[in-house]
């Protein structure tokens, strides 16, 4: 099992998400997020006070796939999340060592 984590331009969200789907990804966690300093978008960042440097807002995907998987979900994100300009985000893939559905027991199983 893999975990993808994806950080992209929130307007870029919906294609992303449309993209995911179309490929057969049936559950995801949507966030959102703010990206710091070097991350920010170089155009269309704020400046915080709480923060005390330049932000932006992201959004943050992640899934959990099979590692026969992968390679696709990443082009999808990929492709679907580009815009050409700074800032259009990163994806991370991690492996997942084990994972328990709470309500079940089940273990390792992904749908």
């Amino acid at each position: 099992m893999k975990e993808i984590k994806a950080y992209i331009r929130k307007d870029r969200a919906d294609t992303v998400i449309r993209g995911l789907e179309n490929a057969g990804v049936t559950g995801m966690t949507i966030l959102d997020a703010n990206a710091l300093a070097e991350w920010a978008d170089k155009k269309a960042f704020s400046y915080s006070i709480e923060y005390v440097q330049k932000y932006s807002t992201v959004v943050k995907l992640e899934l959990i796939c099979k590692a026969s998987e992968v390679d696709n979900l990443v082009n999808v994100i990929a492709e679907a999340g580009k815009s050409g300009r700074s800032g259009d985000g990163w994806i991370f893939v991690s492996n997942i060592e084990r994972s328990v559905r709470i309500k079940t027991g089940e273990v390792n199983v992904i749908k």
